[in-house]
């Protein structure tokens, strides 16, 4: 998806002019950023759906370039969204009451953070499921269902990259808060197949939550509720 770069307006007196050209960057008259503002200032704003299309339509058309194929595609958009998901765990841990307001300490509070707490953040809803994985085999694998990930509404898929799933960038998100909380992780975005699931919810994402063997470990020496 191509599209021209945004160029800057022209608007301010000749010094404001130079010193943008200087910066890089247009500052409010007042000096103030928005990281003069309280962080609870936006905490019940919401993005309009059609800007926030654009904006990600134009990360995943600036993530494609110089890629080698899918596993790089979504690779990248994984590392677009992990920085945001390590300051998110802070701001939305802040945000929670004085009473609710503890670090998770085990991997189900954790992921019941997420689930709730971080899903309503960025979609207004809970996800749609939390399982643990069946297989004895790996007990450090948790799934997290979302029926329709917004970020998949507005993206055409080519029929050659069919496999690609951009809700890697919401699997960047969940990864980087896991690490911040203290809980190592790997995430993954997986598309359903064609089965019954996948006929009732075409766009239905299943997120792989795999943690390092230590946070399992610990998980071990914790008390059991």
């Amino acid at each position: 998806m191509a599209s021209q770069p945004i160029k800057p307006s022209l608007a301010g007196n000749a010094s404001q002019s130079q010193r943008t050209s200087q910066l890089g960057l247009r500052y409010p008259s007042n000096g103030k950023t928005i990281y003069h503002r309280p962080l609870n200032r936006s905490r019940t704003q919401e993005l309009s759906q059609a800007s926030f299309a654009y904006l990600f339509g134009e990360m995943v058309s600036y993530a494609q370039k110089r890629v080698t194929g899918i596993q790089d595609l979504e690779k990248r958009l994984n590392v677009q969204g992990h920085p945001i998901g390590l300051k998110l765990f802070d701001l939305l841990l802040y945000r929670e009451p004085p009473r609710t307001q503890t670090r998770p300490l085990n991997i189900i509070a954790l992921l019941q953070f997420i689930t709730t707490i971080l899903w309503r953040h960025l979609f207004s809803r809970p996800a749609d499921a939390l399982e643990k994985s069946s297989n004895p085999d790996t007990p450090d694998e948790y799934m997290i269902s979302d029926n329709d990930p917004l970020v998949n509404q507005y993206i055409s898929v080519p029929k050659e990259m069919n496999q690609l799933n951009c809700a890697a960038f919401v699997a960047g998100i969940v990864e980087g808060v896991c690490d911040g909380a203290g809980f190592p992780a790997r995430v993954t975005a997986h598309s359903v197949g064609k089965g019954e699931e996948g006929e009732l919810w075409p766009g239905k994402t299943v997120f792989l939550v795999k943690f390092q063997q230590e946070v399992v470990e610990r998980e071990a020496y914790l008390p059991k509720n």
